[in-house]
């Protein structure tokens, strides 16, 4: 069956629709596959804003373009539902949850992914929030596949990830139990010890949240997809599509502007990302596979997809680095404060002269040079959450993981030949890095940035200045650090005779 037949008139749920892929999902689902029932995406009120306002922002931002362009009917066919994944029943009313009877898959991506997240609140949104949407699940008659949204990086402290349920760190339904009765402060204290000392409790909640997923696997047509690190869209809808600064993107935008220039990791590790449109596309394909074996019995279930694609297209992080500085150099951003440059050292010694040096004096300086333009300071308590994501990311960036994902490898032989274009992945396995970083870098420029997709003339002349002061600065520091160990070796010479 072709994917996009099998989506006609079913009903889709979507928690964490206004995530990078939520909204990935819901562009991919009304543009390749628009005769669908409708598309439930549960959002809640933020920043003032009621749901259908926060809705409507979505599907009228630069992501849908395509969508309004091709498909513009199918727009209508997505709703809102009031509701928050850390509250019981998710916080959904009794209207909605009977929109919700007949719907026949659901998507759960929604998830607190800050590393920092106080133990409390990780656990009533991501484990406590997967456990109150199985229970509405259960009350569905016609769904076909549930499918969880994890991530491959569950069980940090396994080098070989298989396609496979692990044992527990704990029990969730006592830390469940332990969230709804303890205060933040409290559960923070015996955070690491709980936690088996997972090195954030983002991993340690998810984990916990495949634990209840195994419990029902059995009752519901249940799916675990593990994504690796995503990053922007190879295609769809267009190249380079980015919504968040998280991983190399967001390192190599920091590293683009000037004000990101040393980081402590390993630089000769396996970076594993896997670009948002290959993470959507693969996301619908388990669907139809799922739905397929749940109508036929006799064949094996496919419960975990390890969606991972280091073993496709192996880079360095090292690599990743050179080729994002080389890239940004051509074409600068226009917000650029100085040269790009910078390296990973695996000398935290090292790495914390350079932080104090290049990005701590050089943002006091900068921000004493803002108060006299009458300009607010902002670059010294940008690098203080700059080095809280480098200490959450140490973990990761000192590690390398095997992820066996044979299962995923499989689903782009379910696509049919006419939709290999659409819906197929693996065409993209001879991915040319430079020109992917290069579309990544310029997808960040319009969609985080709110830059023009081509850089200026005038940042072109900016980069060109802050090349030849960047250089007759670190001429004349090397002449002064030779100056002075020039007259340092003198003066010992001149004692000894």
């Amino acid at each position: 069956m072709l994917i996009s037949q099998f989506f006609v008139g079913q009903e889709i749920f979507i928690t964490g629709g206004s995530g990078f892929i939520g909204k990935g999902l819901i562009e991919k689902i009304l543009r390749s596959c628009p005769n669908v029932a409708a598309v439930y995406v549960l959002l809640r009120p933020k920043k003032g804003k009621h749901i259908e306002q926060r809705l409507s922002d979505i599907l009228q931002s630069k992501l849908f373009e395509r969508v309004r362009q091709e498909q513009p009917q199918a727009l209508k066919k997505v709703h809102a539902i009031a509701g928050d994944c850390s509250e019981l029943g998710l916080g959904i009313n009794e209207k909605d949850l009977k929109l919700l009877q007949n719907v026949n898959i659901i998507y759960h991506s929604a998830a607190s992914v800050r590393f920092d997240d106080p133990l409390r609140d990780a656990i009533l949104m991501n484990t406590r929030g997967t456990y109150e949407l199985i229970k509405i699940a259960e009350t569905l008659k016609q769904l076909k596949v549930f499918m969880h949204v994890s991530t491959t990086y569950c069980y940090p402290n396994r080098r070989i990830v298989e396609e496979k349920f692990y044992p527990s760190y704990a029990d969730w339904r006592t830390t469940i139990k332990l969230a709804e009765t303890y205060d933040t402060e409290t559960l923070n204290v015996f955070n690491l010890k709980y936690g088996d000392f997972q090195p954030n409790t983002y991993t340690f909640t998810k984990s916990l949240a495949e634990q209840i997923i195994k419990e029902y696997k059995d009752r519901l047509p249940l799916v675990i997809f593990r994504p690796s690190i995503v990053v922007s869209s190879i295609e769809d809808p267009v190249p380079g599509w980015v919504d968040n600064f998280n991983g190399p993107i967001g390192m190599l935008v920091a590293c683009g502007i000037g004000i990101f220039r040393t980081s402590c990791g390993e630089p000769n590790i396996i970076s594993d990302f896997v670009p948002v449109d290959i993470v959507v596309r693969a996301m619908l394909i388990a669907t139809c596979r799922k739905a397929a074996e749940e109508s036929n019995k006799d064949q094996k279930k496919m419960e975990i997809i390890n969606c991972a694609a280091a073993k496709i297209c192996p880079i360095r992080t090292g690599e990743v680095i050179e080729i994002g500085k080389k890239v940004i150099k051509k074409t600068p951003f226009e917000k650029t404060l100085w040269v790009p440059g910078g390296s990973i050292t695996r000398c935290a010694v090292w790495n914390f002269i350079r932080f104090v040096t290049l990005h701590v004096l050089m943002a006091i300086l900068v921000d004493i040079a803002l108060r006299f333009t009458n300009t607010k300071p902002f670059l010294l308590k940008l690098q203080r959450r700059i080095y809280a994501a480098t200490l959450a990311l140490h973990y990761f960036v000192t590690t390398q993981w095997d992820f066996r994902n044979d299962n995923f490898y499989e689903l782009d032989s379910f696509v049919e030949k006419d939709e290999i274009g659409e819906f197929g992945f693996l065409q993209y396995r001879d991915l040319d890095y430079e020109e992917f970083f290069r579309m990544g870098i310029q997808g960040a420029r319009v969609f985080l940035l709110n830059e023009p997709a081509e850089c200026s003339q005038g940042a072109l002349t900016r980069m060109k200045i802050y090349r030849v002061l960047h250089f007759l600065i670190n001429l004349i520091g090397g002449v002064l650090i030779i100056r002075f160990v020039a007259r340092y070796i003198y003066g010992m010479l001149y004692s000894t005779i």
